[in-house]
């Protein structure tokens, strides 16, 4: 192997170990968020509130597309990933409703 494919294969290995440690650090996260919406919406179904609140979302996706710039994040990417994220909260709350 040459010496420039020996670097670009460490190169792609600590790309993909530091992309590994990302995607734990992801799903963490989203565990951790997910934890605070369940309890948000037990707390709704608690006090008969509607399971979205197309006002906070509205802000959210907002605040979403600031941090997306702010981070040179493609701001589309970033309002489609909360709108998902944003729907599965709902069908979680509205579950917690029945």
């Amino acid at each position: 192997m040459s010496d420039d494919i020996t670097r670009a294969a460490t190169l792609l290995k600590e790309h993909r170990e530091s992309i590994d440690r990302l995607d734990a650090v992801l799903v963490y996260t989203l565990a951790e968020r997910f934890k605070h919406t369940q309890a948000v919406g037990k707390l709704k179904a608690t006090h008969t509130l509607p399971a979205s609140d197309p006002a906070r979302e509205a802000k959210q996706i907002e605040r979403l597309e600031r941090k997306a710039l702010e981070a040179n994040l493609d701001p589309e990417f970033a309002k489609k990933f909360l709108n998902f994220i944003i729907s599965e909260v709902i069908q979680h709350h509205k579950k917690h409703q029945e």
